[in-house]
């Protein structure tokens, strides 16, 4: 059977497919994972993926491409000549996965399967519906089951990524912490000056402290980093990232996807949660974790981007010392 998983938002959004990706792997000869270009890292490192389909859709992202003509009738195409058997679109709780499913069933896919709260005429085969209450993890797993892809014998539904190179070229011997003090979307950001503030506080407090960030990062990590801490702000691609990950003690973090990446290598998280979109679908998933920040701020399941209460108090009102003892609680609880 060759499968098609769909998942055409974030990176931190693919990694969360990750247990339906393996559910589904389990019962195909071939799986090929559909995602966006922001997507594409993460589907890279997904374990069970055998290929790739790279694809900007109109209806995913912040500034989505407009729709083009072409560019459909080329994805289209492409689906089609892959002569798919079956197809799993993954969503977020906010998201319709018709489209998807339209492309899908113009691309002569026999057998589709979402999660879906609109009806979906003749788009779906399987309409499941979401429990509530589910991570988004948990959720994309549901989804997987309802369409009769059970999780190999084992498997026990946590994220997960292929194996991950040394790095201790980059970040030296012995424990340390790392702080990412980035995030997509400013409102989901701890300040720098508060991040900065915490690095200090973890190095005052015994910790050796890595800052990492993306490529378009490097002012914001050199900033945080001060001269306390080892800056590798764009000076790692995503799998060099989860190595770095990987051999930290724990993570400090926004809401934003090296947290996912922290929990796929198992790496404990203190959580700066915005409460902009619920924390019970996007913490930190099966990996100890604090969570942090004001859960009912004004700002709670607004989807807002830029916080829309002065200040930003959910998270710039954490005090750095609560994050120190939020690591100390996860390192002793790992000892």
């Amino acid at each position: 059977m060759r499968a098609l998983v769909t998942r055409l938002d974030s990176f931190g959004d693919v990694l969360l497919a990750g247990p339906a990706v393996r559910a589904v792997a389990a019962h195909a000869s071939h799986l090929t994972l559909l995602c966006g270009p922001r997507g594409e890292p993460a589907a890279r490192l997904l374990p069970g993926v055998d290929d790739v389909l790279v694809w900007e859709a109109p209806w995913e992202g912040v500034r989505p491409p407009p729709v083009d003509e072409a560019g459909m009738d080329d994805v289209v195409r492409r689906i089609r000549e892959a002569s798919f058997d079956t197809a799993l679109v993954l969503t977020s709780f906010h998201q319709s996965p018709l489209p998807t499913a339209l492309l899908l069933r113009m691309a002569g896919v026999r057998r589709i399967g979402a999660d879906s709260t609109d009806h979906p005429g003749t788009l779906l085969d399987v309409r499941h519906r979401r429990l509530p209450g589910r991570h988004e993890a948990e959720a994309a797993l549901d989804t997987a089951l309802a369409m009769g892809f059970a999780p190999p014998r084992g498997d026990d539904g946590a994220l997960r990524v292929l194996p991950v190179p040394d790095t201790a070229t980059l970040t030296g011997n012995g424990p340390y912490v790392v702080v990412h003090p980035g995030a997509s979307a400013p409102a989901r950001a701890w300040s720098p000056e508060r991040c900065a503030a915490a690095v200090q506080d973890l190095a005052d407090a015994g910790h050796r402290v890595v800052v990492t960030g993306g490529p378009g990062e490097a002012a914001l990590t050199r900033h945080v980093s001060g001269h306390t801490a080892l800056d590798l702000g764009g000076r790692t691609e995503p799998r060099t990232l989860a190595g770095v990950l990987r051999n930290a003690d724990a993570l400090v973090s926004g809401n934003t996807g090296p947290a996912h990446l922290a929990a796929a290598v198992g790496t404990p998280v203190v959580s700066l949660f915005a409460p902009v979109v619920p924390a019970e679908r996007w913490a930190p998933f099966g990996v100890p974790a604090v969570l942090l920040g004001d859960q009912f701020a004004k700002c709670a399941d607004t989807r807002a981007r830029h916080c829309p209460v002065p200040g930003h108090p959910c998270l710039d009102d954490v005090d750095p010392q609560v994050v120190v003892r939020a690591v100390r609680k996860l390192i002793e609880e790992q000892a």
